[in-house]
């Protein structure tokens, strides 16, 4: 078997409650609200995996990065997309090295090699690469994010389950692979669709929600510290005027904090309708969200 990994120092046993969680999550940088910070326990005293939906920008993935940082472990992320299949996901075998090793095993024996001895040395750790699925088994205690699960297909939520409820994959020509303990699971969506319930009842959930206008000012000073007061409170209540429009992709966070930082590169410490119109593009990702703003500045600054 692979060789298990260094015992990575946690405060994961010296977390007793969700606001000591809220806390270590603090230091990283990341602002929890009491109902993130009390699912997030759960989770890690449950060993049951968490399911963050909302909105895009709302913090699901930083939530991820997060945990893995304040916890002291490693953080091995899925990208989910159309079309992602078990090759991608979870393993494959290094078909050129398993060529190349029938190869000198023919050599070795001046041509001769016996099939079974030889079968069973090429499906072996050596020639078995671990994607990030199988990689976050044999890591174990890591912290697993499996984003935007709503862009994968139906077949590929059905092959997750084994997973999330015995922390296990079955590899056919290998075996059973089986973490000695459970990584903590994240699993995102931006609700481009329905995620079965098969796959929910597996998890314990929470619904992410824009920040108010305090908790998004204390964001940005948090992850910026040179920006002012003023222009954090300017920057959130402009964002939080943006998502009240109808857009069709509202700002989240994290172009909140592309806009504070576009403003702060033009030396502007204010937010005023012209700056706002030089630094749209940091905000909004769509030429019709765009128009439909700047036809509107003077109101939105007035």
């Amino acid at each position: 078997m692979w060789p298990r990994p260094l015992t990575i120092d946690s405060v994961t046993d010296l977390l007793d409650s969700p606001e000591e969680l809220a806390d270590a999550l603090d230091a990283t940088g990341y602002l929890a609200d009491d109902g993130l910070a009390t699912a997030g326990f759960l989770a890690l005293r449950m060993g049951r995996p968490l399911f963050c939906e909302g909105e895009p920008g709302t913090g699901k993935t930083s939530l991820a990065l997060a945990l893995a940082t304040a916890l002291g472990r490693p953080l091995v992320r899925l990208q989910c997309h159309e079309g992602i299949d078990a090759a991608q996901a979870l393993y494959e075998w290094d078909f050129p090295r398993q060529l190349l090793h029938l190869r000198a095993l023919e050599a070795a024996g001046d041509g001769r090699v016996d099939v079974e001895t030889a079968e069973r040395s090429l499906y072996t750790e050596r020639f078995l690469l671990a994607r990030p699925l199988l990689q976050a088994l044999i890591s174990a205690p890591c912290v697993l994010l499996i984003d935007e699960i709503d862009r994968a297909d139906d077949e590929f939520e059905a092959f997750l389950l084994q997973l999330l409820d015995e922390h296990a994959v079955t590899i056919p020509e290998y075996g059973e692979v089986r973490a000695e303990q459970p990584p903590l699971v994240v699993l995102t969506s931006n609700r481009t669709r329905e995620v079965h319930d098969a796959l929910k009842r597996r998890c314990l959930y929470h619904w992410l929600e824009h920040p108010d206008l305090a908790r998004e000012v204390t964001i940005l000073r948090r992850r910026i510290p040179e920006i002012g007061e003023l222009l954090a409170r300017q920057i959130s209540e402009a964002v939080h005027r943006l998502r009240e429009m109808d857009l069709l992709k509202p700002p989240g966070v994290a172009e909140s904090l592309d806009w504070a930082r576009a403003l702060l590169a033009l030396r502007r410490d204010e937010l005023d309708a012209a700056s706002a119109a030089r630094t749209l593009g940091a905000v909004l990702k769509y030429s019709e969200d765009l128009d439909r703003v700047r036809a509107k500045l003077d109101a939105l600054f007035a």
